[in-house]
């Protein structure tokens, strides 16, 4: 059996096929919301894929996804908010590759709370320490002003929880946006699961909480994400290989 050198992950996959592949598993994981919600890989600096309007994450494909100029006219095939909101990202983001905009469960059950912000009360939690842009400004659907309110934000942070809305993610690829995802939206489960209990939280200090955050991006430095979606990438090509057509 040929084994694989987690220690060295090789994304053996095209740009498209790396978004395709987050929104087959953003599907599998739960984090999708009928056809709407959308994703972004800038390609240049000018032109990024996004998924086309009315395809469910589960069925999208590599050849599914359309480049546009983000410095364009909004073309045809796409949902306005999502032309809006990446293409006001993409303009104003600086070295943002990948945005992940999803209405994931948990995360966005917190951006419904009254004060939405992320405690260090575990491992997953003190990732984001810090690290975390809590936006309260939410101001209707993502079109026209709110979109290019909204496109302000990329450089806050590589996690913004939107009030009232839901979450987006950033990164320099796929993996990484991904992976952030992925642990904000654990993170905020298992918040809310120990908040729904009823008895009393115990976050570690401000002095923990920062240190383990730095140790999260040093462990983050070393590959965890490509080795995260390396794996991924080799599951869907056992299950759902159609996936990269």
């Amino acid at each position: 059996m040929q084994q694989h050198d987690v220690s060295r992950p090789i994304l053996d996959a095209s740009p498209r096929q790396q978004l395709a592949a987050a929104f087959r598993w953003m599907a599998r994981l739960d984090m999708h919301e009928a056809t709407a919600n959308h994703c972004s890989l800038a390609l240049d600096e000018r032109r990024f894929l996004i998924n086309p309007l009315g395809h469910h994450f589960s069925e999208l494909r590599a050849s599914d996804l359309l480049e546009v100029d983000r410095h364009g006219q909004a073309p045809a095939g796409i949902d306005p908010t999502a032309w809006a909101i990446h293409g006001a990202m993409h303009r104003q983001g600086e070295h943002i590759g990948c945005i992940l905009h999803s209405h994931a469960p948990y995360a966005t059950a917190l951006a419904c709370l009254e004060a939405p912000h992320l405690p260090p009360v575990e491992q997953n939690s003190m990732r984001f320490f810090e690290r975390l842009y809590v936006d309260q400004g939410f101001d209707g659907m993502g079109l026209a002003d709110e979109a290019e309110r909204l496109g302000g934000l990329a450089n806050r942070a590589s996690v913004l929880l939107l009030g009232n809305h839901g979450v987006v993610t950033t990164g320099a690829d796929v993996a990484e946006a991904f992976d952030r995802l992925y642990y904000f939206e654990r993170a905020c489960r298992t918040y809310l699961i120990a908040r729904s209990s009823g008895l009393p939280l115990k976050p570690v200090s401000d002095t923990v909480a920062r240190k383990t955050a730095a140790q999260w991006d040093d462990y983050m430095a070393e590959g965890a994400a490509q080795q995260h979606f390396a794996a991924l990438l080799r599951i869907l090509d056992r299950d759902s290989p159609d996936y990269r057509h």
